[in-house]
């Protein structure tokens, strides 16, 4: 085996290595520094009080299906500004016309987001 060979091999087993380090570190950090239940951090019923209160219900509740679309809005908004602050500072240097087709057209597709939400309701408030 050559040198440079070998020199592609440690690299690629370090970034492996940073990848395992980087998805089991976490893990590590919380089983070490999540706090230990214990008989005095438990009241009466067993249930572990936080904030120095006794929770409201169950922690188990079902969310409405609205919650999920408000969800799909803001990933669309999300995904709206995360691409086109980039494609704008890019674009602003040599501006075709295709590229504003193709900015028109990516709008466009996010914004069948904001319609179908419409459609469904999300933005009526209402009490239930």
């Amino acid at each position: 085996m050559n040198e440079v060979l070998k020199g592609d091999l440690i690299y690629i087993f370090a970034f492996c290595l940073g990848g395992f380090a980087f998805a089991l570190g976490p893990f590590v950090i919380v089983y070490f520094l999540a706090p230990r239940w214990t008989r005095n951090t438990l009241n009466k019923t067993g249930q572990a009080i936080e904030c120095g209160m006794e929770p409201i219900g169950d922690a188990w509740i079902r969310y409405s299906v609205v919650y999920y679309l408000y969800a799909l809005v803001f990933v669309a908004f999300a995904v709206d500004v995360l691409f086109l602050i980039p494609v704008a500072l890019v674009y602003g240097r040599h501006f075709v016309v295709r590229d504003f087709v193709e900015l028109v057209i990516f709008v466009g597709i996010l914004s069948l987001v904001i319609v179908y939400a419409w459609k469904k309701g999300v933005f009526e408030w209402k009490r239930h």
